[in-house]
């Protein structure tokens, strides 16, 4: 691999998305933006949708907008679900955080395999994940069992075959790791775990816009995702949830709100849930959060998810590149899996004085983020991340190595890191 600048710039020039990066705030300010993993960039368009909401629908047209807003769940689930995910029409809806989200499906899966005690999860996933599956097993009185992973590699699947038995209901797994960007084999844990009679939800945080996913074709029963990351939908945008045409019937989660019932404006006594995906709303759904989401969810579905997944990779393994040949002299170790085909669009890299080189390469304009316990995330975002922005943030790591500028800062970690 050629690794010199001109080389990321001649990958940049003819980077067929490159068009998608005028479309967003910020771009042109020099900053050198590598956590869209975390957050991702505003769209340009997001302003205006949020006014035309704010001031024409909610402004002018006041209760009456009801008559467009009621289905605003369903009609951007459609957005994400047939335009990234490979769902069909009716299996995704937008609703609550992705916490809530995996509760509902969570805990309606456990119902629906009645005589099973045991929820399995990765004891390396996203803390969300694990504690809600405690919580659940706390209240029901059922077993977790946390399957091992090694930090950087994530999950083994025979690890996890091995932990499947008559007792498990349900399994929770990322389809990429948070930590790592290790990449889950989606189908054929799916599989597995239904051999074995369990239910799997997804967790597609790290994944949606970034990776191809495929639900359909994957076979996939039930998945959670947030929309704030590579979806672009802003800080707290709700979450989506996925639920197969098949299971919907099936199934009936544990919030009783009025959104999920039958002809909700008889207001009926008793709750009867609502036909579809629709029974797994539960409250009022955010109207002005959904409209930035359908911005930026609109953005991937334009791009495609596989073109973007393709530039992922390519960056990613760009990064890798010039990590282990500027910074691995520095003691710089990769932190995340080397097969590109088993990673996701994030590189994670391990050092001792992580926490104090991530502020210090914020200071010199590029933006990582730290995860513990001594790892530098680098996320560069397919959709308006440029090659040559991933070589220039690795040239600036290398000099930050070089001269040691990482040592004046205090090793104590602030509240959000």
């Amino acid at each position: 691999m050629d690794l010199t600048r001109s080389a990321a710039e001649a990958l940049d020039a003819a980077d067929p998305l490159a068009g998608f990066r005028d479309r967003f705030a910020g771009v042109d300010d020099g900053l050198l933006y590598l956590d869209g993993n975390s957050l991702g960039r505003m769209p340009l368009e997001t302003p205006a949708a949020l006014a035309r909401v704010a001031e024409q629908e909610w402004g002018r047209g006041l209760v009456g907008s009801w008559r467009s807003w009621i289905d605003v769940g369903t009609r951007v689930g459609d957005v994400i679900g047939t335009g990234v995910l490979g769902a069909r029409p009716g299996e995704v809806l937008l609703s609550d955080s992705t916490t809530v989200d995996l509760y509902k499906l969570l805990v309606a899966a456990a119902d629906a395999r009645p005589g099973r005690d045991v929820l399995v999860c990765c004891a390396d996933d996203f803390p969300t994940d694990r504690y809600v599956v405690a919580g659940v097993a706390a209240a029901r009185g059922m077993a977790v069992r946390e399957v091992p992973a090694d930090v950087d590699e994530g999950l083994d699947p025979a690890v996890l075959y091995a932990a499947l038995d008559e007792r498990v209901t349900v399994v929770v797994l990322s389809a990429v790791a948070y930590r790592s960007g290790a990449l889950a084999d989606v189908a054929a844990v799916t599989s597995a775990a239904r051999a074995a009679g369990a239910l799997v939800v997804w967790d597609l945080s790290h994944a949606v816009g970034a990776v191809e996913v495929d639900l359909a074709a994957n076979d996939v029963d039930l998945a959670v995702g947030c929309t704030y990351k590579y979806l672009n939908g802003g800080p707290g945008a709700p979450a989506f949830l996925f639920v197969r045409r098949e299971l919907q019937e099936q199934l009936r989660q544990p919030i009783w709100g009025w959104f999920g019932q039958r002809d909700q404006f008889e207001m009926g006594p008793a709750y009867d849930p609502a036909p579809g995906i629709d029974r797994f709303a539960a409250g009022t759904p955010p109207v002005l959060a959904a409209a930035a989401v359908e911005v930026g969810a609109r953005l991937v579905a334009e791009a495609g998810i596989g073109r973007l997944a393709a530039k992922g990779r390519a960056m990613s393994a760009l990064l890798v590149a010039l990590a282990d040949e500027h910074l691995a002299p520095h003691g710089v170790a990769l932190a995340s899996p080397r097969d590109g085909a088993r990673r996701g669009a994030h590189v994670t890299l391990a050092h001792p004085h992580a926490w104090q080189l991530t502020r210090a390469l914020v200071d010199r304009g590029v933006v990582p983020d730290f995860r513990t316990p001594d790892r530098v995330r680098l996320g560069p975002a397919p959709l308006y991340t440029r090659f040559v922005d991933v070589w220039d943030a690795v040239d600036r790591f290398r000099a930050l190595l070089q001269d040691g500028g990482w040592r004046a800062y205090p090793e104590e970690r602030t509240r959000v890191t």
